[in-house]
């Protein structure tokens, strides 16, 4: 559960990354405070006690608590702090020199101990936060940073890979603008590991280029089946077993609208599923599924009864009123479980969020609330997660300037 709301506040566009409190407490201003208080706290009480009990023995505690949340430097200092600490208290409560040594000794060997632990934990995040900038520029080259508002929709996004060390996983997205239309894309490549990555990758370079320059989506479609069969070859020529790995997808085309255009009604769209769930649309007048158009998954064209010489996949034309928000989700959501098994009911709680509050169909806010709704769903249970990916997109009112971008 926690795991997953940090994750899921760190991919999103909003608001910054929560702190956690050892984060806080090892902030360099504060670093000192506990062990300080400690060994105050040990010395007092070594007063109290008198001879007969000798707490300032446990004075051991405050290198080893330094160790953990402080530095090197900060440790050594601490270290020495509790052997000075220790001779004070010997030299006034007037102990026996063979009890003093013994614990002088042991004092200072903690001390030592103290300071090679907290230099190999320092060096080991050290090496935790290299290998995590590794994967968040993996994860940032694969899927890009958008710009808000971009190709004159109103978007936002959630992206929570199952392997929260890796940061990245086999779900992607992406909002391509061209000249014939704005075209989206959300998918899910079976498996996991770096052949889901690699697939993840070369499926959103061949989206970017095909969505710009293929003026119709089912030619979009064929190139990405076309690169999900050559990923395959490749990954057997390689010799990586993994099978005949293939990709779910939804794709859409939004018609383009004349720069300064304001749109009014409904805006039109093409859609296009490939073995995925088809989106929601969401608004006032409640929670509609848009059709699916029975595609196969990519990589599997050849079970297909749409090939090329019948036209290629089916495309379906919808419509999205002003006042909509389109859904876009992974089976991360519909397939998350609880405790007793029972998957995450989308449609039906987002029909009950928005007859109380119609104000969550915003993108901003559909995407937080569905977040916030499958982390309390999954409380407590037992399944193996999956990758988790939103996308939530509505029409601006106005189409901004377009510009062609590589």
């Amino acid at each position: 559960m926690r795991r997953f709301q940090r994750d899921a506040t760190t991919r999103t566009r909003f608001g910054r990354v929560r702190e956690l409190p050892l984060a806080w407490l090892r902030a360099r201003h504060t670093t000192w405070v506990l062990p300080a208080l400690l060994l105050v706290l040990l010395a007092l009480g070594d007063l109290w006690t008198g001879s007969g009990f000798r707490m300032i023995s446990w004075v051991v505690i405050v290198p080893a608590l330094t160790a953990s949340l402080a530095g090197v430097g900060t440790t050594a200092v601490f270290s020495v702090l509790s052997a000075a600490a220790y001779l004070l208290m010997d030299s006034v409560l007037d102990t026996s020199p063979a009890t003093g040594l013994a614990g002088f000794l042991l004092v200072v060997a903690a001390g030592v101990v103290s300071v090679a632990a907290c230099a190999v934990r320092r060096a080991n995040e050290r090496r935790a936060e290299k290998f995590a900038l590794a994967s968040d520029v993996v994860r940032d080259t694969v899927l890009r940073p958008l710009p808000h508002q971009w190709g004159g929709l109103d978007w936002s996004a959630l992206y929570v890979p199952a392997d929260h060390v890796a940061r990245v996983g086999g779900d992607f997205y992406d909002l391509q603008p061209s000249p014939h239309g704005t075209r989206v894309v959300l998918g899910d490549v079976q498996g996991k590991g770096i052949g889901a990555v690699a697939a993840v990758a070369v499926l959103l370079g061949t989206f970017r280029e095909a969505g710009y320059h293929e003026p119709l989506l089912r030619d979009v479609a064929r190139r990405l089946e076309t690169r999900m069969k050559r990923q395959q070859a490749y990954s057997r020529f390689i010799g990586q077993n993994e099978g005949d790995r293939f990709a779910t997808a939804v794709v859409l085309s939004f018609d383009p609208v004349e720069p300064g255009t304001v749109r009014r009604g409904t805006s039109g769209m093409d859609l296009l599923t490939l073995g995925h769930e088809p989106p929601l649309a969401i608004g006032p007048d409640g929670v509609r599924s848009l059709a699916s158009t029975g595609g196969v998954p990519l990589g599997m064209g050849e079970l297909s009864c749409d090939g090329p010489e019948h036209g290629g996949p089916r495309i379906v034309r919808e419509g999205l009123a002003d006042d909509e928000t389109l859904l876009l989700f992974t089976d991360g959501v519909t397939e998350a479980r609880d405790r007793d098994g029972v998957f995450y009911p989308l449609q039906q709680d987002l029909e009950r969020a928005l007859a109380e509050d119609p104000g969550i169909a915003r993108p901003d806010r559909l995407v937080r609330y569905v977040r916030d709704a499958v982390a309390r769903h999954i409380v407590g249970a037992r399944w193996e997660s999956d990758d988790l990916t939103l996308l939530a997109l509505r029409p601006l009112p106005v189409e901004p300037q377009r510009e062609a971008f590589p």
